[in-house]
């Protein structure tokens, strides 16, 4: 079974791309805290696809947090003739548990405290 359940912050702003066919894919850095006594954070890339990745995109920003479930998905791909591997999780559902407010096109726009896609 390949299943994910994550709870975190972003450590990065979303990023929205029209990918083929009209599709439209988000991705973002999550920091997930080890919860060990020395504390750190372990860093995973999110994607999420379509109606999802655009709300993502118009509610998130770096800092807010947000609980993913989803799929592990590894990549390979070749980069200045060296061989890439990445491991990312594909978001079934991103569930938006709000963080601070952020300001978009002058107004301020505080995310949904438990909007799913």
């Amino acid at each position: 079974m390949n299943s994910v359940h994550l709870i975190g912050n972003l450590a990065t702003d979303v990023e929205l791309r029209d990918v083929t066919d009209g599709k439209k894919v988000a991705s973002f850095l999550l920091a997930v805290d080890r919860g060990s006594r020395d504390g750190g954070a372990d860093f995973v890339w999110i994607t999420a696809w379509d109606r999802q990745a655009e709300l993502c995109d118009e509610y998130l920003a770096k800092g807010n947090r947000v609980a993913v479930d989803g799929r592990l998905k590894s990549r390979t791909w070749e980069q200045d003739g060296r061989r890439r591997d990445a491991v990312e999780v594909v978001a079934r559902r991103v569930e938006f548990l709000g963080g601070p407010a952020r300001e978009r096109d002058g107004a301020e726009v505080m995310p949904f405290e438990a909007a799913t896609a």
